[in-house]
């Protein structure tokens, strides 16, 4: 079962249903079609539109996750459900989050040293109704932009979304509550400090007081500057020596960088079991809590019946039908309907990483924040961008041969970087033809 279809468009861009790969060599074989768009593929007929086409309701289903959402268009045919076509999408929730604390650790910097700098600004800025992080805004735009895409390509009739609310406190808790357990939490009765001291024996987690410091801190099992959060069950009670030993490092690393003295063979043996009692992260879960209406919201924003369900209901749908978990899967079961929907599990999906539109600042900054290096001068030569899908034909040299990629960068003298699912080499502007603008994403996969 041909598990990718194309998409098919009237004469005036009006959506048809989508169609076998090889119908739609066969039309653009016989000059009946041309094609639009590389990816997704989309073709559109010359001598037909949608009032001479008969076409089958289509519904969108959406499985959104914290890091990739599932996308599947389901068709509703006379032999019942079908998957006509799939894909997962990749955000890039980390990579903004990660350009945000750069940032503000480069004002910062600027802000403490000696120099020239603008007087403050009136702290009297409010946030509108509904804001949510640029990390989290990003997964609904994603998600809006492609719901729009494909409501333009396929005749998509109705949407389903899944939604899913998880009990952080329950899961921090690591058992079910109920009553006054949600308002009695890990610090009941205690302050933070003393309740980590208490806890410890006020002796350090990792020397158990060898190292006859007597100042004690508190301490991070896993880094705040590599993502760590500040729940009580990632802090310990450190001594300074230790606390200052460890650095940035989680414990399994620190063990392994440690020494082969009687005082470092001790913190080795207690850094991986204070590792292994690390809790897992609830960023996600917490993320998903945060933009799951939001996410709602923008789908309704398509003028379509939107239908929501939960996320127990699609794990049901798919345990029944015996299929493998997959976010793709796990978006062509969601809803009522998604108990009986034909689809190949192994077959593969166009796999879409969101990647931007290039970067605002004009230049790289050092490690000490001051500017490195001469601007950019141009964005695009002789037509071209990063981020363009073109194919490149290179006649001599190790990478003889015609290759589909990427642009990965422009040089003003030329020179372009094309990145494939393979490699990655340097040639001219003059051996490449673009296939697709750059939009924001990248694409690997089926259909390529």
């Amino acid at each position: 079962m041909q598990q990718q279809r194309v998409f098919v468009q009237g004469r005036e861009g009006s959506p048809l249903m989508p169609c076998h790969p090889a119908r739609a060599r066969r039309l653009l074989r016989v000059g009946r079609a041309k094609v639009v768009r590389r990816v997704p593929f989309t073709v559109r007929l010359i001598d037909r539109d949608q009032k001479d086409s008969a076409v089958q309701p289509v519904s969108l289903r959406l499985d959104p996750g914290a890091r990739t959402t599932g996308v599947a268009l389901v068709a509703e045919g006379g032999r019942g459900a079908r998957a006509v076509w799939a894909a997962e999408l990749t955000h890039r929730s980390q990579s903004i989050r990660s350009r945000l604390t750069d940032r503000r650790m480069y004002r910062r910097g600027r802000r403490s040293r000696k120099t020239r700098h603008r007087p403050p600004r009136l702290q009297n800025r409010a946030r509108p109704k509904g804001w949510l992080p640029p990390s989290l805004q990003s997964r609904v735009d994603n998600t809006r932009t492609w719901a729009e895409r494909l409501a333009c390509r396929a005749p998509v009739s109705t949407v389903v979304v899944e939604t899913t609310r998880f009990d952080v406190h329950a899961l921090s808790a690591g058992k079910p509550l109920a009553g006054v357990e949600y308002q009695q939490g890990t610090l009941q009765g205690w302050e933070l400090r003393e309740y980590l001291l208490h806890r410890h024996g006020h002796t350090c987690a990792y020397c158990q007081g060898e190292s006859r410091d007597p100042v004690l801190e508190v301490e991070h099992v896993h880094p705040r500057s590599r993502g760590g959060s500040n729940r009580v069950a990632n802090l310990v009670i450190a001594c300074q020596t230790c606390n200052t030993a460890k650095g940035n490092r989680t414990p399994g690393e620190w063990a392994v960088a440690l020494g082969r003295t009687k005082f470092d063979q001790a913190r080795a043996k207690t850094a991986p079991a204070i590792e292994a009692g690390k809790p897992s992260s609830l960023r996600d879960a917490a993320a998903m809590n945060a933009s799951r209406y939001a996410v709602g919201r923008a789908v309704k924003t398509l003028g379509l019946p939107v239908t929501f369900t939960s996320g127990g209901r699609t794990k049901a749908n798919r345990s029944s039908q015996g299929y493998r978990k997959a976010h793709w899967i796990d978006a062509a079961c969601v809803g009522p309907a998604g108990d009986s929907v034909h689809l190949d599990p192994n077959a593969p999906v166009l796999s879409i990483t969101a990647t931007g539109r290039g970067q605002r600042r004009v230049t790289k900054p050092d490690r000490y924040g001051f500017p490195r290096g001469a601007a950019g001068r141009v964005k695009r030569v002789q037509g071209l961008q990063t981020g363009d899908r073109v194919r490149a034909v290179v006649p001599t040299g190790k990478y003889r041969g015609s290759h589909v990629g990427r642009v990965a960068g422009v040089r003003a003298d030329g020179r372009m970087d094309v990145a494939t699912t393979r490699q990655k080499f340097t040639t001219t502007a003059a051996r490449l033809a673009r296939l697709q603008a750059a939009d924001g994403y990248h694409y690997e996969g089926a259909g390529l």
